[in-house]
């Protein structure tokens, strides 16, 4: 049995490629490892085992590569190259696209630009309007081209209110320290405002605005090239792509917004309503935002449970945070 050890150990070597490389960096994140060389970037799903994905398999990991490729060719497809194996020879030796046995499976991907990437041009406060007016308009011609999903109005409201308790429950745990009069202030409110204005949800679905979306825009994922290529969609539940589109929209302004550039996602929203004609009421968006905000709180709860003591302030005051801002946005519905 070839280890996940001498995998990594193997692939962060630059004479393990087929192509000529300098150096191999390695990128460790909670599913995966991704080894960027040169020129290109290979993606290894880690063995792992959560209540949402199983990716302990070998036959799953593959399925899942092959799932990424196609999802993620809808807005990156000159990005997203092939699958490629790590296999196996007679002799034990581990070769990457070699004719062995596979013992693993890669997404082959062109290397972007880390200088072109949105939450670093966020950082250095260097976007454009003019560049957040392109990334509106290849999300709405995704959106336009998008099928709307096979939900009905009420199944898209009880998975909502189902979000909220499952966030309240993994949240309202006294290791995390969070405020829980704030916790339970915010998510009473989304509750709130889903049973007593259903019509503000139904009419997303009614309108055929809640579609197979792309399930993580997130500033990291936003490469700015003249047309602007979106990458590293979700592809392990489709039931967590399937969404409001304003409610994707909504996220990415919320990271804008935490970054320090609230009017980023302003404008993303505004050209998005101008282009499309699709004026969402302001409570809505709030909603989706303080929703969105408890979802990253719990996220980067979990990661208290995952590292070491010396790494849970970091994680403490990253979902104290989220929590403040999904607070902030419940109070504007």
């Amino acid at each position: 049995m070839i280890t996940l050890e001498r995998k990594i150990d193997f692939l962060s070597r630059a004479d393990s490629y087929p192509e000529s490389t300098t150096s191999v960096r390695r990128i460790e994140t909670h599913m995966s490892y991704v080894f960027v060389t040169d020129h290109f970037a290979y993606k290894m799903k880690k063995p792992v085992k959560m209540p949402f994905l199983d990716f302990t398999d070998l036959a799953q990991r593959k399925h899942y590569c092959e799932e990424s490729l196609r999802l993620n060719r809808r807005l990156a497809a000159t990005v997203y190259l092939g699958l490629i194996a790590l296999t196996r020879g007679a002799d034990g030796t581990l070769c990457l696209g070699g004719t062995g046995e596979p013992v693993e499976w890669l997404e082959k991907m062109r290397r972007l630009s880390d200088e072109l990437m949105l939450d670093r041009a966020l950082a250095e406060h260097r976007v454009s309007a003019a560049e957040v007016v392109r990334i509106a308009g290849v999300l709405i011609h995704f959106y336009e081209r998008a099928e709307p999903a096979e939900t009905d109005t009420d199944a898209y409201r009880a998975r909502l209110e189902r979000n909220v308790e499952d966030y309240w429950q993994s949240l309202d745990e006294p290791a995390y320290r969070l405020d829980t009069r704030l916790l339970d202030e915010t998510l009473r409110a989304q509750l709130r405002l889903l049973r007593t204005e259903p019509r503000l949800f139904d009419e997303r679905v009614e309108s055929g605005r809640v579609i197979e979306a792309h399930g993580d825009l997130r500033p990291e994922h936003v490469c700015l090239t003249p047309t602007p290529v979106i990458v590293d969609c979700l592809e392990f539940n489709r039931e967590f792509r399937i969404l409001d589109c304003v409610d994707e929209l909504c996220f990415l302004a919320l990271e804008c917004e935490l970054a320090g550039e609230s009017w980023v996602g302003d404008t993303l929203l505004c050209s998005y309503a101008s282009q499309t004609g699709d004026r969402t009421p302001q409570r809505l968006r709030a909603f989706y935002k303080s929703h969105r905000a408890i979802l990253r709180a719990r996220l980067a709860a979990w990661h208290i449970q995952d590292h070491g003591p010396e790494e849970h302030p970091k994680w403490l005051a990253r979902a104290t945070r989220y929590l403040e801002v999904a607070a902030d946005h419940a109070r504007r519905f």
